[in-house]
């Protein structure tokens, strides 16, 4: 791989971070908090009032995956040269992140089925239907923190490698280990102390995105740096 190519990669990077942050809060966030409501009959009658915000959404966090699967994959080919068992362990807990989550977006994508005048869903009765559409859409309320555990993980991970880097910078990966310990804390607190558990633990990650994105978009790697350690690394102990 040619130095040229690293710095295409750091470049996308922080594209495709901008990316999944911006369709995450609109698809993962805003949308969805327009349409649960505290009954099911309310949520039943956002969904019926918004289905274009709903399906605008809902694609707004297909990018925002399609986002991540990209970032996981960049981020292991810049890093593997710091330590490649590492950098595919971060990968692979990037991809299960974008993918449990990616569950409980079924769910939340399955609601406005029960509104539908589908013929299998004639034995239940009209009220019935709204608190299945608003259970699903709680569903994914509830069961998506838990997949932050992953996601943290591998921040986490490449946070270490960033630090112990000598082609980023090393505040860098204090920066990221920081908000995957964020994310982390979330989902223990969320399953063992609900109490101590606030949304304001993954708010590192917001200082994160701007620090990676960035550095990635302005600075990018050191080209010399990271070629000499890819050397290396193909070299072997």
């Amino acid at each position: 791989m040619t130095d040229t190519r690293i710095e295409l990669y750091a470049r996308c990077v922080g594209v495709f971070f901008i990316l999944s942050m911006v369709c995450g809060w609109f698809g993962e966030v805003y949308v969805p908090s327009q349409m649960l409501a505290g009954d099911g009959a309310t949520t039943a009658d956002q969904l019926r009032a918004n289905d274009a915000l709903f399906r605008v959404g809902f694609a707004a966090y297909l990018v925002e995956a399609f986002s991540d699967v990209v970032i996981a994959w960049l981020f292991y080919v810049m890093l593997k040269p710091v330590n490649r068992d590492l950098a595919l362990l971060s990968a692979f807990f990037g991809l299960l992140a974008t993918a449990l989550f990616a569950f409980t977006k079924m769910l939340y994508y399955s609601a406005p089925l029960f509104l539908s005048d589908s013929p299998q869903l004639a034995a239940f009765a009209p009220d019935q239907l709204d608190a299945l559409a608003g259970a699903f859409i709680s569903f994914y309320a509830r069961l998506s923190g838990i997949t932050f555990l992953f996601y943290g993980t591998a921040w986490v991970i490449r946070g270490y490698l960033t630090y112990r880097s000598d082609f980023l910078p090393r505040w860098l990966g204090i920066v990221m280990m920081a908000a995957g310990l964020g994310f982390m804390a979330k989902t223990v607190t969320e399953l063992l102390a609900p109490d101590w558990s606030s949304m304001l633990l993954i708010a590192p990650m917001i200082v994160n995105a701007i620090a990676v994105a960035g550095w990635m978009l302005v600075k990018g790697v050191d080209q010399a740096e990271w070629a000499r350690a890819a050397e290396q690394e193909r070299a072997g102990p």
